[in-house]
């Protein structure tokens, strides 16, 4: 397992080159640039802005210079911020990090719950209860989400707080959790979806599991059903589920657009939509690469966690 992990590691080199030369180019073959506004810079300003960013150097050469520097792990200065883009993601990643995280938490929690109590009930109440909630989770994107939840729970009910300047998911690290009414709502909105997809994929892989002949003989031994549906249902029907843990992780804490803007959370997500519209190439290079990082080792987790899960599983 070990030198299986080293060779995923090494073939994260070549997958990030492609993904920062296709970004590159792309991101430059758009019309406009960083530079062009409504109200024209002077000639001179804009000469030397572009000089202090390397802006004015020709294409090819801006690219090379962005691999050495890239290889170097130096993003490089945030045109926007004026500010060092490594301090611009780390100090944004702390907060869509822990964002991630509660969705991931309650996605996976509700999700396995709500897959295992179907596939045991199946065509039964219980079944209808977890078909419907997954359901609508599927059906009801952040984008849609989200709103609900504030107008009923936040403005008619006043239950949560939302639109806080002192937003609590920066404290959780130094153990503060006293701002926990702003965590809830942005934590179901960017984890119901999730748990809906969990459920599915779980209540479907349980039912398969169930009707395998080694359950069958582990119930005509007269093992406790509780013992045959956690040691030897649910951990087998976990496979299917390991493989979109991964990506949704990932995805997760890697921040979410709708989410983040929504709650005005200053997460690195909302950031990067910001970086692309004004046109600041350091920034969305830099966060597009870190994204890549995160997404391949989280997949890298997921295939050792096959070997973990299931003995049988060799590489």
């Amino acid at each position: 397992m070990l030198a299986y992990a080293i060779r995923r590691v090494l073939a994260i080199i070549p997958l990030l080159f492609a993904i920062a030369t296709i970004t590159f180019f792309l991101m430059h073959s758009v019309e406009g640039g960083p530079f062009d506004e409504d109200k024209p810079l002077p000639p001179a300003t804009r000469a030397n802005l572009e000089r202090r960013y390397g802006l004015d150097d020709p294409l090819p050469v801006q690219y090379v210079t962005y691999l050495k520097n890239l290889a170097s792990l130096d993003f490089g200065i945030s045109i926007a911020n004026n500010r060092d883009i490594s301090d611009i993601i780390k100090e944004r990643m702390r907060i869509s990090v822990q964002l991630g995280i509660a969705a991931f938490l309650f996605a996976t929690t509700f999700g396995l719950t709500l897959g295992i109590v179907s596939s045991l009930n199946q065509n039964g109440l219980g079944d209808y209860f977890g078909v419907f909630v997954a359901t609508a989770g599927a059906a009801m994107p952040s984008i849609v989400l989200a709103p609900l939840l504030t107008i009923v729970f936040a403005v008619e009910l006043g239950w949560f707080k939302v639109l806080s300047t002192n937003y609590g998911f920066t404290d959780w690290l130094q153990g503060d959790f006293s701002n926990w009414k702003q965590v809830i709502l942005p934590t179901i909105g960017l984890g119901f979806l999730p748990m809906a997809f969990i459920a599915r994929i779980t209540r479907a892989s349980m039912l398969e599991v169930l009707r395998q002949d080694y359950i069958r003989t582990a119930r005509a031994k007269g093992l406790r059903e509780l013992s045959v549906v956690i040691r030897h249902a649910a951990k087998n029907a976990l496979i299917p589920v390991l493989t979109v843990l991964g990506p949704i992780f990932a995805g997760l804490i890697t921040g979410s657009l709708v989410i983040e803007r929504f709650f005005a959370i200053p997460g690195l997500g909302g950031e990067f939509v910001r970086s692309v519209i004004i046109r600041d190439y350091g920034l969305i290079m830099g966060v597009t690469v870190f994204f890549a990082v995160i997404i391949a080792f989280m997949n890298l987790v997921v295939d050792l966690l096959y070997g973990i899960a299931d003995p049988r599983i060799r590489y």
